[in-house]
């Protein structure tokens, strides 16, 4: 199976890479569209500023690859700030910012008493999940941010399969929709855990 993960100036792209050739993927790390819109399956990565992340994938014309393999119904799997475009919008610093639109509602701050959310948590894994494929719940995952999609019931509304963690309050920590996955924490940094979920995405391709 042929991986692309999608460089478009964000992102732990090399930890990212290895992680996933670790499930036995062939992998590219690449800026080439044509490649991205060709692989069996497609990781956005992202690290950082919502709005630096989407300005990224702007000057690169990415959005509409990306948009294009989702309704193809072609893999397409995002992680951490890679997850939060998906969105319709993200809120940061009382500016809001246009995203991809492919999954509805918004990312935005954490109301917690520390922030950002750094380190290992458990998370609640979604009924009948591919992505977490026989992954328990209160199975920890490595989080490293501070907004996050909190409006489950519009994920729950639009068919979306949600698997949530709790910091405070509760937010999306994985998604699964049609073809698109995503998730919040780090699976690269996640150990057997991460692992677990790339190797569950790869096998799905």
């Amino acid at each position: 199976m042929n991986v692309v993960i999608l460089d478009y100036g964000s992102g732990n792209l090399r930890s990212a890479e290895r992680a996933v050739a670790r499930t036995g993927a062939d992998v590219t790390v690449t800026s080439d569209l044509d490649a991205a819109r060709e692989a069996d399956g497609l990781v956005v990565p992202g690290v950082g500023a919502y709005a630096a992340c989407m300005a990224g994938i702007d000057a690169l014309g990415a959005g509409p690859v990306i948009a294009e393999r989702v309704a193809d119904g072609k893999p397409v799997l995002g992680i951490c700030v890679g997850m939060q475009i998906l969105f319709d919008h993200g809120v940061e610093h009382g500016v809001e910012t246009k995203g991809l639109g492919l999954l509805p509602g918004r990312v935005t701050r954490l109301t917690a008493d520390r922030i950002p959310h750094m380190g290992w948590n458990t998370v609640e894994v979604a009924d009948e999940s591919a992505l977490l494929r026989d992954v328990p719940s209160d199975t920890r995952f490595y989080f490293v941010h501070s907004y996050a999609a909190t409006d489950l019931d519009v994920l729950h509304q639009a068919g979306a399969k949600v698997t949530t963690a709790s910091h405070d309050e509760p937010f999306a920590a994985a998604v699964e929709l049609g073809s698109l996955s995503a998730a919040q924490f780090h699976p690269e940094k996640s150990a057997d855990a991460g692992y677990a979920l790339l190797r569950n995405w790869v096998a799905g391709l």
